[in-house]
């Protein structure tokens, strides 16, 4: 990389927001969208580098914009958790007690109270905050 492209984009972090804009819009042409700082900078420093030694290249943005087009043809999948049915019981061992937790139309009961969502009733068993499915075995842990 040569000292210049370096320069320019060490000193990005340096520049306030006007001079950010500013440089965005000399560098793609138009007015930066309102975004954040750590929206602008790492795109600002993409540019600079794509000005001075290329872009993709061909192959490659052919390959992102099929997998863009065979994502778009995918069926949209909820992040949402799917619910269990009405009468459906969750039960959940913890430090030795077991809890049972039935899903009603409106939420979930446990202990003769119903709660909007299994995160209150985790949290309610265990004192801190937990993601209810997660502690109820109906979704996994990411990690």
């Amino acid at each position: 990389m040569s000292e210049d492209v370096i320069g320019k984009v060490a000193a990005l972090p340096t520049l306030e927001n006007d001079a950010l804009k500013s440089l965005w819009r000399e560098l793609f042409g138009e007015p930066a969208p309102r975004k954040k700082r750590d929206y602008l900078i790492p795109r600002l420093a993409w540019r600079i580098q794509e000005l001075a030694y290329g872009g993709l290249t061909g192959k490659a943005q052919d390959r992102i914009n099929r997998l863009v087009r065979s994502k778009e043809k995918m069926k949209p999948s909820s992040s949402r958790m799917k619910r269990p049915a009405v009468g459906t019981k969750l039960i959940r061992e913890y430090q030795g007690v077991e809890h049972h937790v039935t899903v009603v139309r409106n939420g979930f009961e446990y202990q003769d109270r119903t709660y909007r969502s299994l995160s209150h009733v985790a949290r309610e068993i265990t004192g801190t905050r937990w993601s209810g499915p997660l502690f109820f075995g109906l979704s996994r842990s990411s990690k």
